[in-house]
């Protein structure tokens, strides 16, 4: 929506959407679950519900609610997560030291965040509505983006159990990889970034012109077959396949563990862990938790590339139109991993359902990017330096959150994102 479009009622409306779907992603947690920091990037569950609590609170209440005073003085210290603007606080890495407030302590006070959001958009006027529409609803996406990382850092979480256990869903069958095939895309001087219509965050803005040489991009991702292709071809073991930084991380003392993410071999098996349990890898599946490294060595192995990100979003308009990453994510069940491709039709396959597809380019500003005054601005601009952009959505990114200018971000080396490959050919990246 745009902010004329919002009312009081559709604002409560979706508030009470977003945070409910929230409460429905921990409900399967036990409170001990909830409080496990695995490794520094990983945050506990309950300091995600936490986080997207404290940033309606520190973003809407504060400068809006009369008689403001925070629920509990600590928590802005405890809940905030990089917004220097706002002060200081409790370093990531030690998350997990956090027993206190505990699981149910902070559903009550998302409860009480929750009753005086509730309270404020019912007293507010149609004029303040419309001012305050933009800040309600970056708190919904921002809510969002938690609800994929909340995922993402329990299924380490529990990958690290020996009990093995199942968060939800069921594996898919075995299945093999079908024929990979290309979708021809013409260059020119095309048009990038968000088009003004309904949300997007400001590292998505402004639109502007890129030129592209004609290219092709592949139809569907790279798939646990093929990767196992890769590695028996000693994928892992040729440095000539290999960005330098990539090839200098990769395990030497212990090569066996040089495969994917969460992949894990036994008696000549691989296994894979996943948000339903460790089950021998799937090899139509697509390959899954691999860093921008990896993802570029099988491209150089396979005689391809990966494509620039203007490539990614221009095949994706151009062969699907500007919906396609929105609706493939909802037309998605919860399946919680990713899914084969499905029969082949000349078209693009899995755009934003199953991986986060890497990109080979940098995440940067786009021409013109400004981002916006006060600590809000420092949600995306400040993180546009030793980052690689990824595009679409995967199996855990929340409903209605996706779009194909959307604009994702990690270190190349990051590899417990739900990140995987499409391939690219001809043409010249931008």
């Amino acid at each position: 929506m745009t902010a004329g479009q919002w009312t009081a009622g559709s604002i409560l409306e979706r508030y009470d959407e977003v945070r409910s779907y929230t409460e429905g992603l921990a409900a399967p947690l036990s409170p001990e679950d909830q409080t496990v920091q695995s490794m520094p990037d990983v945050s506990p569950t309950k300091w995600h519900r936490a986080h997207v609590t404290w940033f309606f609170e520190t973003f809407l209440l504060a400068d809006n609610e009369a008689g403001f005073t925070p629920y509990q003085d600590k928590y802005w210290f405890l809940f905030n997560s990089y917004y220097e603007a706002v002060g200081p606080r409790y370093a990531r890495a030690e998350r997990g030291v956090i027993s206190r407030p505990g699981a149910h302590d902070v559903g009550i006070y998302r409860s009480n965040v929750d009753d005086r959001v509730r309270t404020l958009v019912d007293q507010l006027d149609q004029g303040s509505i419309d001012k305050l529409a933009a800040t309600i609803e970056l708190g919904f996406h921002h809510e969002q983006q938690h609800q994929e990382l909340l995922l993402m850092d329990i299924k380490h979480v529990l990958s690290l159990n020996p009990l093995q256990p199942v968060y939800a869903g069921a594996p898919a069958s075995p299945t093999e990889p079908d024929r990979l095939g290309w979708v021809e895309v013409d260059g020119g001087l095309v048009e990038i970034g968000h088009r003004g219509n309904g949300f997007s965050f400001d590292n998505e803005l402004p639109e502007h012109r890129v030129h592209l040489e004609p290219y092709r991009l592949a139809d569907r991702l790279v798939t646990n077959g093929e990767w196992l292709a890769f590695m028996a071809d000693g994928g892992y073991r040729r440095p000539e396949l290999w960005l330098s930084d990539g090839w200098a991380g990769l395990d030497k003392v212990d090569p066996s563990r040089n495969a994917p993410f969460y992949w894990t071999e036994v008696d000549g098996v691989w296994f894979e862990h996943t948000l339903h349990g460790t089950w021998p890898v799937n090899p139509g599946l697509p390959v899954s938790h691999v860093s921008h490294y990896e993802a570029d060595a099988y491209a150089t192995w396979a005689g391809k590339r990966l494509p620039s990100e203007a490539e990614w979003e221009h095949g994706v308009r151009t062969d699907l139109g500007d919906d396609a990453t929105r609706a493939s994510v909802e037309d998605r069940s919860q399946t919680w991993h990713p899914q084969p491709a499905g029969p082949a039709d000349g078209h693009l396959r899995q755009v934003g359902s199953d991986c986060w597809e890497w990109t080979s380019s940098a995440y940067l500003p786009y021409p013109g990017f400004h981002p916006a005054a006060g600590a809000i601005g420092e949600y995306n601009g400040k993180f546009m330096s030793n980052q690689m952009v990824l595009r679409g959505g995967c199996a855990l990114t929340s409903p209605d959150h996706a779009r194909t200018t959307y604009r994702n971000f990690f270190p190349p080396g990051a590899r417990w994102a739900l990140s995987g490959v499409r391939l690219a050919d001809g043409g010249a990246p931008a």
